[in-house]
Protein backbone atom coordinates (compact mmCIF):
# COMPACT_ATOMS: atom_id res chain seq x y z
CA UNK A 1 0.00 0.00 0.00
CA UNK A 2 1.63 3.64 -1.19
CA UNK A 3 1.90 5.95 1.81
CA UNK A 4 0.15 8.84 2.31
CA UNK A 5 1.88 12.01 0.87
CA UNK A 6 0.36 15.15 2.78
CA UNK A 7 -0.37 17.99 0.02
CA UNK A 8 1.97 21.21 0.44
CA UNK A 9 -0.01 23.77 1.51
CA UNK A 10 -1.18 26.73 -1.32
CA UNK A 11 1.83 28.35 -2.51
CA UNK A 12 2.11 32.35 -3.47
CA UNK A 13 1.80 32.53 -7.11
CA UNK A 14 5.33 31.50 -7.26
CA UNK A 15 4.79 28.90 -10.00
CA UNK A 16 2.57 30.88 -11.92
CA UNK A 17 3.23 31.04 -15.96
CA UNK A 18 5.36 33.21 -17.10
CA UNK A 19 3.84 36.70 -18.29
CA UNK A 20 4.05 39.58 -20.45
CA UNK A 21 4.53 42.40 -17.94
CA UNK A 22 6.29 42.49 -13.95
CA UNK A 23 7.32 45.22 -11.56
CA UNK A 24 9.71 44.05 -8.80
CA UNK A 25 9.60 46.21 -5.90
CA UNK A 26 12.95 45.77 -3.30
CA UNK A 27 12.29 48.19 0.18
CA UNK A 28 13.51 48.03 3.37
CA UNK A 29 11.73 48.14 6.84
CA UNK A 30 12.86 51.15 9.14
CA UNK A 31 13.49 49.96 12.76
CA UNK A 32 9.96 50.48 14.39
CA UNK A 33 7.67 49.94 11.35
CA UNK A 34 7.17 46.11 12.20
CA UNK A 35 3.61 45.75 12.69
CA UNK A 36 2.65 47.85 10.02
CA UNK A 37 4.29 45.15 7.55
CA UNK A 38 2.88 42.63 9.71
CA UNK A 39 -0.27 43.93 9.50
CA UNK A 40 -0.17 44.30 5.39
CA UNK A 41 0.92 40.79 5.50
CA UNK A 42 -2.94 39.76 6.36
CA UNK A 43 -4.12 42.50 3.50
CA UNK A 44 -2.07 41.71 0.53
CA UNK A 45 -3.73 38.75 -1.08
CA UNK A 46 -7.07 41.03 -0.71
CA UNK A 47 -5.50 44.11 -2.60
CA UNK A 48 -4.57 42.30 -5.34
CA UNK A 49 -7.96 40.90 -6.06
CA UNK A 50 -9.13 43.69 -5.42
CA UNK A 51 -6.88 45.51 -8.44
CA UNK A 52 -7.46 42.28 -10.76
CA UNK A 53 -10.88 42.37 -10.72
CA UNK A 54 -10.90 45.30 -12.89
CA UNK A 55 -9.58 42.97 -15.72
CA UNK A 56 -9.73 38.99 -14.86
CA UNK A 57 -8.08 37.75 -17.71
CA UNK A 58 -4.93 39.86 -17.40
CA UNK A 59 -3.97 37.63 -14.28
CA UNK A 60 -2.65 39.73 -12.03
CA UNK A 61 -0.20 38.12 -9.06
CA UNK A 62 1.16 39.50 -6.51
CA UNK A 63 4.42 37.57 -4.62
CA UNK A 64 5.95 38.57 -1.00
CA UNK A 65 8.90 37.72 0.15
CA UNK A 66 11.27 38.16 3.11
CA UNK A 67 14.80 39.03 3.40
CA UNK A 68 17.17 36.95 6.48
CA UNK A 69 17.61 40.80 8.34
CA UNK A 70 14.50 41.70 8.76
CA UNK A 71 12.75 37.96 9.49
CA UNK A 72 13.29 37.88 13.58
CA UNK A 73 12.25 41.66 13.62
CA UNK A 74 8.61 40.80 11.91
CA UNK A 75 7.91 37.16 12.68
CA UNK A 76 7.19 35.36 16.11
CA UNK A 77 8.41 31.51 13.91
CA UNK A 78 12.06 30.47 13.12
CA UNK A 79 12.79 31.85 9.78
CA UNK A 80 13.04 29.24 7.13
CA UNK A 81 16.88 27.23 7.55
CA UNK A 82 18.26 27.86 4.43
CA UNK A 83 17.72 31.88 4.58
CA UNK A 84 20.53 33.86 4.85
CA UNK A 85 21.82 37.30 3.68
CA UNK A 86 22.38 37.65 -0.09
CA UNK A 87 26.67 37.23 -0.01
CA UNK A 88 28.32 39.20 -3.16
CA UNK A 89 31.07 37.59 -4.65
CA UNK A 90 34.00 38.94 -6.09
CA UNK A 91 35.95 37.33 -8.96
CA UNK A 92 36.98 39.26 -12.54
CA UNK A 93 32.97 40.53 -11.91
CA UNK A 94 31.39 41.07 -8.85
CA UNK A 95 28.06 40.12 -8.00
CA UNK A 96 27.24 42.37 -5.04
CA UNK A 97 24.76 42.53 -2.01
CA UNK A 98 22.34 45.18 -1.89
CA UNK A 99 19.43 46.32 0.80
CA UNK A 100 16.19 44.53 0.45
CA UNK A 101 13.97 43.26 3.83
CA UNK A 102 10.79 42.75 1.80
CA UNK A 103 10.19 41.69 -2.14
CA UNK A 104 7.02 42.15 -3.82
CA UNK A 105 6.90 40.54 -7.38
CA UNK A 106 4.07 41.91 -9.55
CA UNK A 107 2.83 40.00 -12.74
CA UNK A 108 0.07 40.31 -15.29
CA UNK A 109 -0.98 41.01 -19.07
CA UNK A 110 -0.92 44.40 -18.60
CA UNK A 111 1.72 46.42 -17.41
CA UNK A 112 -1.35 48.94 -16.18
CA UNK A 113 -2.28 46.53 -13.73
CA UNK A 114 1.29 45.91 -12.00
CA UNK A 115 1.77 49.68 -12.14
CA UNK A 116 -1.58 50.20 -9.99
CA UNK A 117 -0.97 47.39 -7.76
CA UNK A 118 2.49 48.71 -6.71
CA UNK A 119 1.32 52.11 -6.17
CA UNK A 120 -1.54 50.71 -3.77
CA UNK A 121 1.10 48.93 -1.73
CA UNK A 122 3.18 51.49 -1.22
CA UNK A 123 0.25 54.13 -0.13
CA UNK A 124 -0.83 51.08 2.14
CA UNK A 125 2.56 50.71 3.46
CA UNK A 126 3.64 54.63 3.47
CA UNK A 127 6.76 54.76 5.68
CA UNK A 128 6.72 51.21 6.70
CA UNK A 129 8.53 50.58 3.53
CA UNK A 130 11.44 52.23 2.31
CA UNK A 131 12.01 51.81 -1.62
CA UNK A 132 15.54 50.97 -2.42
CA UNK A 133 14.92 50.00 -6.44
CA UNK A 134 12.03 49.07 -8.60
CA UNK A 135 12.09 47.70 -12.06
CA UNK A 136 9.21 47.48 -14.84
CA UNK A 137 10.02 44.90 -17.24
CA UNK A 138 8.00 44.09 -20.42
CA UNK A 139 7.87 40.98 -22.69
CA UNK A 140 10.42 41.26 -25.42
CA UNK A 141 9.41 39.54 -28.85
CA UNK A 142 9.12 35.84 -28.44
CA UNK A 143 10.76 35.78 -24.60
CA UNK A 144 14.35 37.25 -26.13
CA UNK A 145 16.30 39.11 -23.57
CA UNK A 146 17.71 42.41 -24.53
CA UNK A 147 21.04 40.84 -25.84
CA UNK A 148 18.86 38.77 -28.24
CA UNK A 149 18.77 35.38 -27.47
CA UNK A 150 15.43 33.64 -26.06
CA UNK A 151 15.74 33.74 -22.07
CA UNK A 152 14.08 31.00 -19.63
CA UNK A 153 14.59 27.85 -22.05
CA UNK A 154 15.71 25.46 -19.04
CA UNK A 155 12.78 26.28 -17.07
CA UNK A 156 11.22 23.13 -15.60
CA UNK A 157 8.08 22.41 -16.57
CA UNK A 158 5.08 20.16 -15.69
CA UNK A 159 5.10 17.97 -12.50
CA UNK A 160 8.83 19.30 -12.22
CA UNK A 161 8.14 22.89 -11.42
CA UNK A 162 6.77 22.47 -7.86
CA UNK A 163 9.68 19.71 -7.05
CA UNK A 164 12.37 22.29 -8.51
CA UNK A 165 10.64 25.53 -6.80
CA UNK A 166 8.77 25.12 -3.53
CA UNK A 167 10.08 23.44 -0.29
CA UNK A 168 9.14 19.51 0.22
CA UNK A 169 8.30 19.76 3.93
CA UNK A 170 8.85 20.64 7.25
CA UNK A 171 7.30 24.17 8.97
CA UNK A 172 7.93 26.31 5.57
CA UNK A 173 6.52 23.59 3.07
CA UNK A 174 5.20 25.57 0.02
CA UNK A 175 7.46 28.30 0.79
CA UNK A 176 10.46 29.22 -1.83
CA UNK A 177 13.85 30.94 -1.93
CA UNK A 178 13.72 33.68 -4.43
CA UNK A 179 17.41 35.11 -5.83
CA UNK A 180 16.83 38.94 -7.36
CA UNK A 181 19.51 40.49 -9.56
CA UNK A 182 19.43 43.70 -11.75
CA UNK A 183 21.73 43.23 -14.72
CA UNK A 184 22.83 46.12 -17.10
CA UNK A 185 24.26 45.49 -20.49
CA UNK A 186 26.77 46.98 -22.26
CA UNK A 187 25.04 46.96 -25.92
CA UNK A 188 27.32 48.60 -28.13
CA UNK A 189 30.35 46.22 -27.11
CA UNK A 190 27.75 43.35 -27.14
CA UNK A 191 26.42 44.44 -30.59
CA UNK A 192 29.96 44.84 -32.15
CA UNK A 193 30.44 40.97 -32.02
CA UNK A 194 29.97 38.30 -34.50
CA UNK A 195 26.87 36.64 -33.58
CA UNK A 196 29.02 33.26 -34.04
CA UNK A 197 30.99 34.80 -31.10
CA UNK A 198 28.03 35.48 -28.93
CA UNK A 199 26.24 32.40 -29.65
CA UNK A 200 29.31 30.80 -28.44
CA UNK A 201 29.28 33.04 -25.03
CA UNK A 202 25.61 32.00 -24.23
CA UNK A 203 25.96 28.46 -25.60
CA UNK A 204 22.63 28.22 -28.05
CA UNK A 205 22.09 29.69 -31.71
CA UNK A 206 20.59 33.17 -31.93
CA UNK A 207 17.68 32.42 -34.38
CA UNK A 208 16.52 29.27 -33.30
CA UNK A 209 17.85 28.96 -30.00
CA UNK A 210 18.75 25.56 -30.41
CA UNK A 211 21.80 24.45 -27.93
CA UNK A 212 25.62 24.16 -29.26
CA UNK A 213 26.88 21.00 -29.24
CA UNK A 214 29.24 20.67 -25.63
CA UNK A 215 32.38 19.86 -27.70
CA UNK A 216 31.37 22.70 -30.14
CA UNK A 217 31.78 25.34 -26.72
CA UNK A 218 34.46 26.75 -24.86
CA UNK A 219 34.17 25.30 -20.57
CA UNK A 220 32.89 29.48 -20.19
CA UNK A 221 29.63 29.00 -22.16
CA UNK A 222 26.90 30.27 -20.50
CA UNK A 223 24.24 27.93 -20.80
CA UNK A 224 27.76 25.00 -19.54
CA UNK A 225 28.48 27.04 -16.38
CA UNK A 226 24.95 27.08 -15.08
CA UNK A 227 23.80 23.70 -15.79
CA UNK A 228 23.92 22.06 -12.08
CA UNK A 229 23.86 18.59 -11.39
CA UNK A 230 23.76 16.58 -7.97
CA UNK A 231 25.88 13.59 -7.03
CA UNK A 232 23.94 11.07 -8.78
CA UNK A 233 23.72 13.04 -12.04
CA UNK A 234 20.44 14.38 -11.88
CA UNK A 235 19.52 18.02 -13.01
CA UNK A 236 19.04 20.79 -10.08
CA UNK A 237 16.49 23.32 -11.73
CA UNK A 238 15.11 26.57 -10.49
CA UNK A 239 12.38 28.43 -11.73
CA UNK A 240 13.59 31.81 -13.85
CA UNK A 241 10.93 34.83 -14.48
CA UNK A 242 13.30 36.99 -16.05
CA UNK A 243 12.30 40.13 -17.57
CA UNK A 244 13.87 42.75 -19.68
CA UNK A 245 13.70 46.19 -18.75
CA UNK A 246 15.25 49.63 -20.00
CA UNK A 247 15.17 53.10 -21.25
CA UNK A 248 16.42 53.68 -24.70
CA UNK A 249 16.70 57.81 -23.62
CA UNK A 250 19.08 57.13 -20.69
CA UNK A 251 21.39 54.48 -22.35
CA UNK A 252 19.33 51.75 -20.07
CA UNK A 253 19.13 48.25 -21.11
CA UNK A 254 19.28 45.46 -18.72
CA UNK A 255 17.75 42.19 -17.55
CA UNK A 256 15.60 41.50 -14.08
CA UNK A 257 16.64 38.45 -12.59
CA UNK A 258 14.53 36.87 -10.64
CA UNK A 259 15.03 32.73 -9.89
CA UNK A 260 12.78 30.57 -7.38
CA UNK A 261 14.22 27.31 -6.08
CA UNK A 262 13.30 25.34 -3.24
CA UNK A 263 16.65 24.94 -2.22
CA UNK A 264 18.68 28.12 -2.39
CA UNK A 265 22.36 26.27 -3.08
CA UNK A 266 20.90 25.74 -6.73
CA UNK A 267 21.08 29.24 -7.50
CA UNK A 268 23.76 30.09 -5.68
CA UNK A 269 26.02 27.23 -7.37
CA UNK A 270 25.05 28.97 -10.32
CA UNK A 271 26.05 32.00 -9.48
CA UNK A 272 29.57 30.65 -7.72
CA UNK A 273 30.44 29.05 -11.74
CA UNK A 274 29.13 32.23 -13.72
CA UNK A 275 31.20 35.13 -11.12
CA UNK A 276 34.21 32.93 -10.03
CA UNK A 277 34.19 29.78 -12.57
CA UNK A 278 34.43 26.57 -13.00
CA UNK A 279 37.24 25.34 -12.35
CA UNK A 280 38.24 28.69 -10.61
CA UNK A 281 39.08 31.77 -12.96
CA UNK A 282 36.56 30.00 -15.71
CA UNK A 283 34.28 33.01 -15.63
CA UNK A 284 30.67 33.00 -17.32
CA UNK A 285 31.97 35.74 -20.51
CA UNK A 286 28.35 37.42 -20.35
CA UNK A 287 29.52 39.18 -17.25
CA UNK A 288 32.16 40.97 -19.78
CA UNK A 289 29.11 42.63 -21.06
CA UNK A 290 26.36 42.45 -18.20
CA UNK A 291 27.12 43.88 -15.14
CA UNK A 292 25.33 43.02 -11.62
CA UNK A 293 23.87 46.29 -9.72
CA UNK A 294 21.57 44.71 -6.73
CA UNK A 295 21.53 41.18 -5.27
CA UNK A 296 19.22 40.16 -2.61
CA UNK A 297 17.69 36.87 -1.39
CA UNK A 298 14.14 36.12 -0.11
CA UNK A 299 11.98 33.69 1.38
CA UNK A 300 8.45 33.57 -0.02
CA UNK A 301 6.23 31.82 2.61
CA UNK A 302 3.32 29.14 1.09
CA UNK A 303 0.02 31.93 1.24
CA UNK A 304 -1.96 30.37 4.26
CA UNK A 305 1.90 31.10 6.45
CA UNK A 306 1.81 34.46 5.13
CA UNK A 307 -0.95 35.16 6.82
CA UNK A 308 -0.21 32.63 9.92
CA UNK A 309 3.08 34.87 10.21
CA UNK A 310 1.26 38.15 10.37
CA UNK A 311 -0.82 37.02 13.02
CA UNK A 312 2.12 36.63 15.63
CA UNK A 313 4.95 38.92 16.46
CA UNK A 314 8.25 38.18 17.80
CA UNK A 315 8.08 38.26 21.53
CA UNK A 316 10.85 41.18 21.39
CA UNK A 317 11.73 43.78 18.80
CA UNK A 318 14.92 42.22 17.05
CA UNK A 319 17.33 44.55 15.60
CA UNK A 320 18.80 43.90 12.20
CA UNK A 321 21.83 42.30 11.99
CA UNK A 322 25.24 43.04 10.08
CA UNK A 323 25.92 40.93 7.02
CA UNK A 324 27.98 38.40 7.17
CA UNK A 325 31.37 39.03 5.75
CA UNK A 326 32.19 38.35 2.20
CA UNK A 327 32.78 34.65 1.69
CA UNK A 328 32.67 31.88 -1.15
CA UNK A 329 28.71 31.66 -1.26
CA UNK A 330 27.42 33.08 -3.87
CA UNK A 331 24.11 34.35 -5.97
CA UNK A 332 22.95 34.79 -9.06
CA UNK A 333 21.85 33.46 -12.76
CA UNK A 334 20.75 35.19 -16.02
CA UNK A 335 19.14 32.65 -18.02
Amino acid sequence: MMPLVEPLPEPQAVTAPLSSAALVLVGTVPVGAEEAVRAFCADVAGLTRAVGFREPSARLSCVVGFGAQVWPRLFAAPAPSNLHPFVPLHGVHDAPATPGDVLFHLRAERLDLCFELAARILEKLGGALRPEFEVQGFRFFDNRDLLGFVDGTENPTGPAVPVAVLVPAGPHAGGSYAVVQKYLHDMDSWNALDTAVQERIIGRRKLDNVEIDEADLPTSAHRLLTSITDESGEEREILRDNMPFGSPAAGEFGTLFLGYAADPDVTETMLRNMFLGDPPGNHDRILDFSTAVTGGLFFVPAASALEELAAAAPAQSVAPEEPPPSSSLGIGSLR
